[in-house]
């Protein structure tokens, strides 16, 4: 029997219509829930009485909005949420759903018998205090001076949100560990459409190497362009293209290819993307990542992806690919290429693996599906509560009443 559609609204302080955004995650999750979950309403992104301040910070070079934006947004938390409510109380809403910005959850006030979510692949704190944070410099001046602001209010809107859903085990673990709340895990997917089946990937030929991301250091591009190095000097026809940025002169030859960015919103675009994919053996990318959605578009086409084993990077051993120790260099991951050369039915085993856990996790309909299913489990028991608490209140109130028609002091004193 088909459940009912729920009807939910949307909360993220970017639309989900921009598919540029947050790498394409927040259009990804506001499209599976409205194929797998319910009717979904994009609630109002501005800042109320404070929108220009907002589009003043907008106005700022990317560096400079990106730090400014989510603080300030905790600052006006109140402003802000006020008008969010006001939307959420007139559209009788089942779910209020968030996305990637805690801070538009803070300074909510979700009415009575609705249910809050909320997912993420990080939360400011947690992302701050972990290996991933503490390996990129902090540029926001003074913003030390505000961590233990930043954390009590991330604590306290977690604590008020009904349903944690978490990509990663890490970001799981991690929240419990910090604020005692432990959430759902649900894998993420890749932002791509489904490739078709049947690549068959061999070691022959040429050795492709890919690394896909906007910063060429954040990635890994030096780790990776040296472990195309270390191959070549030990026999290997190895090459690596490059997708999404430009790396540096030292880290460029004529065995690297560079698209220096790739919209694959434009089909010919798309086109140079996915045979890229299709062409490569490995994807090298030793960065340190709350997540990132290289490695599911890997598993998608069956290309085993090399990252380093921090974070939420969704790489298992032996299952989509191989995730080296910490600190692991050029030397390592040239190790590891070559045990795979040594063994090449060993490869076509990883890649068959790699395409099977996009299959049945990696992607955005299994994501959507598993999440409509906890959604409806926990709007149920959420309305189940709320009408216990109603005919406890009822009760409490018809004690009262009764009391106070026996007790002609007390009258008086209500009175």
């Amino acid at each position: 029997m088909g459940r009912d559609r729920l009807r939910i609204a949307y909360l993220c302080d970017m639309s989900p219509l921009d598919r540029n955004l947050y790498s394409g995650g927040n259009a990804r999750i506001f499209e599976a829930l409205q194929k797998h979950a319910g009717d979904v309403t994009i609630l109002p992104s501005d800042w109320g009485t404070a929108e220009p301040l907002r589009r003043l910070i907008l106005s700022t070079p990317e560096r400079v909005n990106l730090r400014v934006r989510w603080r300030a947004h905790l600052a006006l938390r109140r402003i802000i949420g006020r008008r969010v409510t006001r939307t959420l109380r007139r559209g009788q809403y089942d779910v209020v759903f968030g996305a990637y910005s805690l801070h538009s959850m803070c300074g909510l006030r979700v009415p009575d018998g609705m249910l809050s979510a909320f997912t993420s692949d990080a939360t400011q704190t947690v992302y701050r205090c972990s290996e991933v944070g503490k390996a990129h410099d902090r540029h926001f001046p003074f913003g030390h001076l505000l961590d233990g602001w930043v954390e009590s209010c991330e604590a306290r809107a977690l604590r008020n949100v009904d349903l944690l859903l978490w990509p990663s085990n890490w970001l799981q673990e991690a929240v419990a560990d910090r604020y005692g709340i432990r959430g759902q895990l649900v894998s993420w997917g890749a932002n791509i459409d489904t490739p078709p089946e049947g690549l068959s990937r061999q070691l022959t030929g040429r050795l492709e190497l890919l690394l896909i991301g906007r910063d060429w250091f954040a990635k890994g591009g030096p780790v990776a362009f040296e472990t195309m190095q270390r191959l070549r000097d030990a026999g290997v026809d190895a090459h690596l293209t490059v997708i999404g940025c430009t790396p540096p002169d030292c880290h460029r030859n004529g065995h690297v290819t560079v698209h220096p960015q790739l919209d694959k919103g434009k089909s010919a675009e798309l086109a140079i993307f996915d045979a890229a994919l299709a062409r490569a053996h490995f994807l090298v990318q030793p960065s340190y990542e709350s997540y990132g959605f290289a490695f599911c578009e890997a598993s998608a086409y069956g290309l085993p992806a090399l990252c380093l084993n921090v974070g939420g990077v969704p790489v298992w051993n032996g299952v989509n690919g191989e995730a080296l120790p910490v600190g692991s260099g050029a030397d390592a991951f040239a190790a590891v290429i070559q045990s795979y050369l040594d063994a090449p039915a060993r490869y076509a085993v990883l890649s068959r693996s790699a395409r099977e856990t996009f299959e049945t996790r990696l992607n955005w309909d299994a994501w959507g599906k598993s999440v409509a299913e906890l959604l409806n489990e926990a709007v149920t028991e959420k309305r189940q509560t709320t009408l216990a608490c109603n005919h406890s209140s009822a009760g409490k109130a018809l004690n009262h009443a009764q009391t106070n028609r026996f007790n002609p002091k007390k009258q008086a004193f209500d009175r």
